[in-house]
C-alpha cells in the first residue's frame, strides 16, 4: 500500500457495554475488551484507556488496499418486493409490480467506459487492487454483461469480485461461468422463514420465492467454489418465523460456506413501513438467532466501528464509484439509478461539491427507521455486544 495514501481519522469509535460487565471498544483500526476498570462511572473512557487505545493504533484508520466499484449490469427486476428502495412507486392495482428505476442495460461499450474511468481513478489513487460488486436491479437479467465485465476487470490488477443477486435466475452453469471469470462471493437475501419469504418476495409474474432460490443457491454451492453472504431481512411481516429460517437454512445449504446476516427493514420504499419497536426484546430476538447461527456452523459479521462506505464515505469519489449501467455516477447503491441524485458521469467525472450539495449521500441514510435514531443506537449496541460476547468465547475474534 503507497504511503502517499491519507486516510481520515475522524473518529468514528464505539463503546458499548459487554454483558456480564465490561466494555467492548470498536475503533477505526480494530477493537478491544475493556475491563469496568477502564471506564469512568459516566461510561467514558478514562484518560489513560484512551492514550492506551491510541498507543494501540486502534484510533487509526487502516490504508485502503483496494479501490472499490459497483456496477449496475441491470436496473431491471423480475421481484416486487415493496420495501425496494429502486421502486419509484406503488402497484395500483395492489399486485406485485411497482414502477421502477428506468431500464439500463449495462453493454460492452459501456463497460469499456466504465474500465477506462475505473483505471484512472485507481491510478489517482495509488491502488492496483480492485474490488468489484455487480448489483442491480437483478443483475442475472444481463448475465452476459456480467461475464464480460467480470472477464475484463481483471485487466485493472487483482481482482475481488462480489455479487447481489435474488437467486432466482442462478443456475449451476450460470454460476459455473461467473467463477471462472472471477467471482468469488455472492449475497442472497431472504425475508423471513418459507411462508412469510413467499408473501414478501414475490416474482412480478406472481408466486413465491423461496424454495427456488434454496434450492439454487444449494445446486450452485456443489458446482462452485463461491462464498455465501445470506442476508435476512427483519421486519414486523417475518420476525416470528426466523427462529425456523435458521434451522431450516442450515438443513438445506453448507452452513461452513455461508455468512448469515440479519438486517432490519427501513422505512425506504414508497408507501412502505416496518412497525417494529427497536427494545430489548427485538434485541434478545437477534441475539438467540445469532446464538444459533453460530451453534450450527455459519459465520456471522463482526460488529465494527461507524466507518461508512468507502465509496460514500469521501465526496469526489477517492477511493471508490457506484455506476449505473447507462454511465451515470451515484454516491451510493441505495440512489443508483434513481433520477435527481446523480452526481456525475462517467464521460465527465464527477459534479462539483456545491453541484452535488444534499444529494451526496452515504449508505442508509435514506434509511429511515420508525423510531428515533437514539432509540436505534441503544438497540445496535445492546445487539452488537452479546454478539461479540459469543464471538469471543467461541474463539471468533
Amino acid at each position: 500500500m503507497p504511503a502517499t495514501q491519507s486516510v481520515p481519522e475522524a473518529d468514528r469509535s464505539r463503546l458499548i457495554k459487554a454483558e456480564g460487565g465490561g466494555w467492548w471498544f470498536l475503533g477505526n483500526g480494530g477493537y478491544a475488551r475493556l475491563r469496568p476498570s477502564q471506564v469512568g462511572p459516566d461510561g467514558v473512557l478514562l484518560p489513560g484507556t484512551e492514550r492506551f487505545l491510541h498507543d494501540q493504533g486502534l484510533y487509526t484508520s487502516k490504508a485502503f488496499s483496494s479501490y472499490s466499484l459497483t456496477v449496475l449490469t441491470s436496473t431491471d427486476c423480475n421481484l416486487g418486493c415493496g420495501y425496494c428502495f429502486q421502486n419509484t412507486g406503488q402497484d395500483e392495482s395492489g399486485g406485485h409490480r411497482p414502477p421502477r428505476i428506468k431500464h439500463a442495460r449495462l453493454t460492452s461499450e459501456m463497460i469499456t467506459n466504465v474500465l477506462d474511468f475505473t483505471r484512472e481513478r485507481m491510478a489517482a489513487a495509488e491502488l492496483g487492487r480492485l474490488s468489484l460488486m455487480l448489483f442491480g436491479g437483478e443483475p442475472l437479467l444481463n448475465p452476459r454483461g456480467s461475464r464480460e465485465l467480470l472477464r475484463r476487470a481483471a485487466e485493472l490488477g487483482e481482482l475481488n469480485a462480489s455479487m447481489v443477486s435474488n437467486g432466482t435466475l442462478l443456475t449451476p452453469l450460470i454460476a459455473k461461468e461467473l467463477n471462472a471469470a472471477g467471482l468469488t462471493s455472492i449475497q442472497i437475501t431472504f425475508d423471513g422463514d418459507r411462508d412469510e419469504h413467499d408473501a414478501i418476495r414475490i416474482k412480478r409474474s406472481g408466486g413465491g420465492t423461496f424454495d427456488m432460490i434454496v434450492n439454487n443457491v444449494a445446486k450452485a454451492m456443489a458446482a462452485t467454489s463461491v462464498n455465501w453472504h445470506l442476508r435476512v431481512n427483519v421486519s414486523h411481516l417475518n420476525r416470528h418465523g426466523m427462529d425456523d429460517l435458521v434451522e431450516r437454512l442450515a438443513d438445506r445449504l453448507d452452513p461452513a460456506r455461508c455468512g448469515l446476516q440479519f438486517a432490519l427493514i427501513g422505512d425506504v420504499g414508497v408507501g412502505y413501513g416496518n412497525d417494529l419497536s427497536y427494545g430489548s426484546s427485538l434485541a434478545a430476538d437477534f441475539t438467540r438467532w445469532h446464538a444459533r447461527a453460530l451453534e450450527l456452523g455459519f459465520s456471522v459479521s463482526r460488529p465494527k466501528a461507524n466507518n461508512g462506505c468507502q465509496a460514500c464515505s469521501y465526496k469526489d469519489g477517492r477511493y471508490g464509484a457506484v455506476v449505473n449501467a447507462d454511465g451515470v455516477l451515484s454516491s451510493c447503491w441505495e440512489t443508483a439509478g434513481r433520477p435527481g441524485w446523480e452526481v456525475g458521469t462517467l464521460a465527465d467525472g464527477y459534479l462539483s461539491a456545491e453541484a452535488t450539495e444534499g444529494r451526496w449521500i452515504a449508505c442508509d441514510d435514506q434509511y429511515q427507521h420508525g423510531e428515533n435514531a437514539a432509540a436505534l443506537a441503544a438497540f445496535q449496541d445492546e445487539v452488537d455486544a452479546a454478539l461479540l460476547d459469543r464471538l469471543n468465547a467461541a474463539g471468533r475474534l
